[in-house]
């Protein structure tokens, strides 16, 4: 690996950390700067550029992880918090709550996966995923409950945790964005932004490690050695980009809410198909 295509590494890694909390698809927006300017696959292969945008995804994980790491270890009954309790004792939020929730995308991820891989990473489907998502987010800012009854963790039903998982489905999309899709959907189904978003994250972690790994094990042919640097710069950059970023996401969500993130997804893939198509 040369200097240069060490810093485009960086580069990519900064894009993921810096988006992957925000809904305007942090796979789009590498997609965007990969296949304009970087251009990776010259050097990598087009499975092994692939593979890279997903697993540089763990760095932004393990953020989360870093992060929601009392209510991770909750969940699996390695660390005790304090909060809204059910009769049994126990906390309300349960692993059954985020294993309801990833079982569709999970599931369809496994069908589609050749599909999604050789079909939908591109420019052209970005642009789309950006402004149909736009248009769901201003959706649910709109027509979302005005008085949220779900307003932390401990109150989402296996219910809501369902209908979100469905939402999620969307995400396969490249540019729709996985918070994106899922904070509007539990903004539907009467979550405040803040729970949704913390709910996005938490299901986030096992699905995304899940895919990432599948991706490595079959593709795993298609990684050389000397791949492994730009892979590990990759992933320290969006480990310590998505630190810096998520708390600030965080707290501006429930301020702010989604409209904003809408405008500039619509903005994006505007300039982008005047780019692309004229």
């Amino acid at each position: 690996m040369t200097i240069i295509e060490l810093l485009k590494a960086l580069l990519l890694g900064f894009v993921e950390g810096m988006t992957e909390f925000a809904p305007v698809s942090s796979t789009g927006h590498m997609i965007i700067v990969d296949d304009m300017w970087l251009q990776t696959t010259d050097f990598l292969g087009k499975y092994s550029a692939n593979t890279f945008k997903i697993v540089i995804q763990l760095g932004s994980i393990l953020a989360v992880v870093v992060v929601f790491w009392k209510r991770l270890f909750s969940l699996i009954g390695l660390y005790k918090i304090e909060g809204e309790h059910d009769a049994s004792g126990t906390h309300k939020l349960k692993l059954r709550h985020v294993l309801i929730g990833l079982l569709p995308a999970a599931v369809l991820g496994l069908l589609f996966e050749d599909f999604i891989d050789e079909n939908l990473f591109s420019i052209e489907t970005v642009i789309i995923g950006l402004a149909v998502g736009a248009l769901l987010m201003i959706a649910a800012d709109k027509f979302g409950p005005k008085e949220p009854k779900t307003t932390s963790l401990d109150q989402i039903t296996y219910r809501q945790a369902a209908l979100v998982g469905l939402f999620q489905c969307i995400s396969l999309w490249p540019g729709f964005s996985r918070s994106g899709s899922t904070i509007s959907g539990g903004v539907f189904l009467g979550m405040n932004h803040r729970t949704a978003a913390d709910f996005t994250f938490i299901m986030a972690v096992p699905i995304m490690f899940g895919a990432s790994f599948l991706s490595l094990i079959k593709n795993w042919d298609n990684i050389q050695p000397n791949h492994f640097a730009f892979y590990a710069v990759g992933f320290v950059a969006s480990f310590v980009f998505a630190l810096l970023s998520i708390r600030f996401f965080l707290k501006l969500i429930n301020k702010i809410k989604l409209v904003p993130f809408a405008i500039y997804r619509l903005v994006l893939a505007a300039i982008l198909a005047v780019i692309v198509y004229m």
